[in-house]
């Protein structure tokens, strides 16, 4: 796919670029993990958005808008266009996991190198990596590519539902696609990601009085925990197969034999054969039952698909270690559980390389981080992918 000499010391103008706008990138950093922008949250998705265009704007991106609808939100793709010919995507997310007021209670800070605060690293940390690797290419009147694009997905973290086609539409007019995830706490990239889907178990029993005639019900609430116990043995070790039931619901009086219950569990593996498996055995083993004459149905929604390695993200990741040489860093390279956006380009065949944002931790939890002094060096490797991803095959 890609072959080319890189330096063998590191590439001066972007290295010293990289470190002119640390100071900056920062101070958008905390201005945008300021702002709440929990995936359902309509004002703070909004407010991000407007920030990260008015930014791209700037840069002299193109900007074109796509509403979320249903979810909140509107997704931007922001085109710039080169005098080459290799089409590069860039792809980062703006929502985050985080409830309404978590900006407030806990802003952004810096202590002891790491920076803190709701998204800092997921994936705002990306956001900003990818607009200052932009930045630095048109500081330098770097033109070779054909065209880059950045596009900013408002619901990341729920799947995105309502963002799939759209990024399957786009990633398909490129070549290759960067994506901006957390860089990983060893300073790594992801070559690989599980798919994830929702396993789905609805009990139907047979209501009575818990006191006065308990023999006369069904209850669907001990129906679904003995199912609980028996399909959450499906997943499979050596396969990387996981299924873990989150959610259980039979609501109701104490004092009543409940009719109704429910149980749904996440689902991740390496391959969609394992989602079939796992389909077909839900169904199969939930017809053992405990509670005689309950009616127990089972369900797999799938969302993400899996991102596999492949030999053109071997290539990716051969061109990407040989970059952060160059500054005498090592990349890892690994695989995450966790699914993402980098599937959604993998899976109409572009070759996809995941994990290019500001190194981090605490993922998903209060304590989340981005390593301060990780920012001049992924904005190097960012930027330098963009300029070797440019030339010809």
């Amino acid at each position: 796919m890609l072959v080319s000499t890189l330096h063998a010391q590191p590439h001066k103008e972007v290295l010293d670029r990289s470190a002119g706008y640390k100071d900056e990138a920062l101070l958008l950093l905390e201005r945008l993990v300021n702002i709440d922008s929990g995936s359902a949250n309509t004002a703070g998705l909004e407010k991000v958005r407007g920030v990260v265009v008015e930014e791209l704007q700037k840069l002299g991106g193109k900007i074109e808008t796509f509403p979320a609808t249903p979810h909140p939100g509107t997704n931007v793709v922001a085109t710039f266009e080169g005098t080459g010919a290799r089409k590069i995507l860039l792809m980062a997310h703006i929502d985050t996991v985080f409830a309404d007021g978590t900006a407030k209670a806990k802003p952004f800070y810096i202590k002891d190198g790491r920076a803190y605060g709701p998204g800092v690293m997921d994936n705002k940390g990306g956001v900003v990596a990818g607009l200052y690797a932009i930045k630095i290419l048109k500081a330098m009147n770097f033109k070779d590519y054909g065209r880059i694009t950045f596009l900013i997905d408002t619901n990341e973290e729920v799947g995105s539902l309502d963002t799939t086609a759209l990024i399957r539409r786009v990633a398909r007019e490129h070549d290759v696609t960067l994506n901006l995830e957390p860089g990983r706490p060893a300073d790594g990239l992801v070559v690989w990601r599980k798919g994830s889907a929702t396993a789905t178990v609805e009990v139907k029993g047979r209501a009575a009085h818990a006191g006065v005639a308990p023999d006369a019900g069904r209850n669907a609430a001990t129906e679904v925990a003995h199912q609980v116990l028996q399909l959450g043995k499906l997943g499979d070790a050596e396969k990387l197969t996981t299924i873990n039931f989150t959610v259980l619901t039979a609501n109701g009086a104490t004092n009543v034999i409940p009719e109704n219950a429910s149980a749904r569990g996440d689902v991740r593996a390496v391959t969609r054969e394992e989602f079939d498996r796992i389909e077909r055995d839900l169904a199969r083993v939930s017809q053992s039952k405990l509670i005689a004459d309950t009616q127990v149905k089972t369900m797999l929604s799938r969302g993400l698909p899996p991102m596999p390695r492949t030999p053109q993200s071997d290539a990716l990741v051969k061109t990407a270690e040989s970059i952060y040489a160059e500054i005498g860093k090592k990349l890892t390279i690994e695989g995450s559980g966790g699914a993402a956006d980098a599937s959604l380009a993998a899976d109409v065949g572009v070759p996809t390389l995941d994990g290019f944002g500001i190194v981090g931790g605490g993922i998903h939890t209060p304590d989340e981080y981005a390593e301060v002094e990780s920012v001049v060096p992924r904005f190097y490797l960012l930027t330098r992918m963009v300029m070797e991803l440019s030339k010809k095959p």
